[in-house]
């Protein structure tokens, strides 16, 4: 299986399974001197872990990671970052059920016909627990970073928006309720609507939006590696995410020419920013805005008609431990991957300079 690293110079490989013995991670192109805060990063993974609240999938983790290279006296040394997060409570008996069945919308069907072969517990590698390696490493990138804050909330669950302009939202809300949504309002009523979900066993979709200040301009390789590709790249490596948009987005089609140009003050900020941060590919020091969408959780807890291995009609149910809605859990994934992108590019931006 190829497509398990990410970055060019700050660059993350992943391993491990949903119910493997571990998950883990090697981060190569960390500079050296970084002073790393450890509690940081678990701080971080402990926003992604599982059962940390009741619109949660209930699987009990610690989630807690091991970091075995790179750091010396609590600073990166320059060498490859080796870390792991072992798996304590697996259940893989709740997927015996699909041994021979594929679950619609999953990645059953086509990891078979790719490979040949399947690991069905939880999915295997096509499990979202992946992403825990990726919001370490994040977490790592954030620290490097340093001076950029990147801020991702929940601005979307279902039908329910959350219609302020994030200019006028307090990002230190985030973190005060289950949901990650910084209104408090619309938080309680997202709640409220993922719990009723749940009673049915169902699921449902969102949207997360992600703001990064204070990046530099220069940011991006004009052409194939332009900033704003890279992001959408990440964002649409994140398991259950199905659409990307900077700026202005699709709304931007219904404007003309005239009224979505960014004027320029005289110290070459622009007065709006429907550019999202970036032009021609590279970061021109304004806020970098987006927003992803997450598709509703494919294992729904009710029957459903599916096919076997051998293309026979069954009908089965699904089992186990699932997110109602995974948005909640994925702001530190978004988050992660964001500062990932953004390392990347600052170090790329290095190697520009004579």
């Amino acid at each position: 299986m190829a497509g398990n690293s990410f970055g060019s110079i700050f660059r993350l490989t992943t391993f491990g399974e949903s119910h493997g013995r571990a998950l883990g991670g090697v981060l190569d192109g960390c500079p050296a001197g970084i002073t790393l805060d450890i509690d940081a990063i678990q701080n971080e993974l402990n926003r992604r872990k599982p059962g940390q609240s009741a619109i949660v999938t209930q699987r009990k983790e610690p989630d807690t990671v091991e970091i075995y290279s790179g750091i010396f006296e609590g600073k990166t040394t320059g060498t490859p970052i080796g870390f792991a997060i072992h798996n304590t409570n697996q259940k893989s008996k709740d997927y015996s059920h699909i041994k021979d069945s594929y679950r619609p919308s999953h990645a059953d069907f086509v990891y078979d016909k790719k490979y040949g072969f399947r690991d069905y517990r939880g999915g295997g590698r096509s499990s979202a627990r992946e992403t825990a390696s990726r919001v370490v490493a994040g977490a790592i990138a954030k620290q490097f970073l340093n001076a950029i804050e990147i801020n991702a909330f929940v601005s979307q669950v279902g039908d329910l928006k959350l219609e302020v302009p994030y200019q006028e939202l307090d990002f230190s809300q985030i973190e005060s309720n289950a949901v990650r949504c910084p209104d408090m309002e619309t938080a309680s009523r997202m709640e409220d609507y993922i719990k009723d979900i749940k009673k049915q066993g169902d699921t449902i979709g969102g949207i997360i939006t992600c703001v990064a200040k204070n990046v530099p301009i220069g940011l991006g390789e004009p052409v194939f590696d332009k900033l704003h590709a890279e992001l959408g790249k990440a964002m649409l490596s994140i398991n259950a995410v199905k659409g990307f948009e900077y700026g202005s987005g699709f709304s931007g089609v219904a404007m003309k020419g005239s009224q979505h140009n960014d004027q320029f003050n005289t110290d070459g900020s622009t007065i709006t920013n429907l550019s999202g941060g970036v032009q021609g590919g590279i970061s021109n020091g304004m806020d970098i805005y987006f927003s992803v969408a997450f598709k509703p959780v494919a294992t729904v807890l009710q029957s459903y008609d599916t096919i076997d291995k051998e293309g026979n009609k069954v009908t089965t149910q699904g089992k186990g431990r699932h997110d109602p809605c995974v948005v909640p859990r994925a702001v530190p994934i978004v988050e992660a991957m964001t500062a990932l992108v953004l390392a990347d590019f600052m170090l790329l931006a290095k190697t520009n300079k004579i």
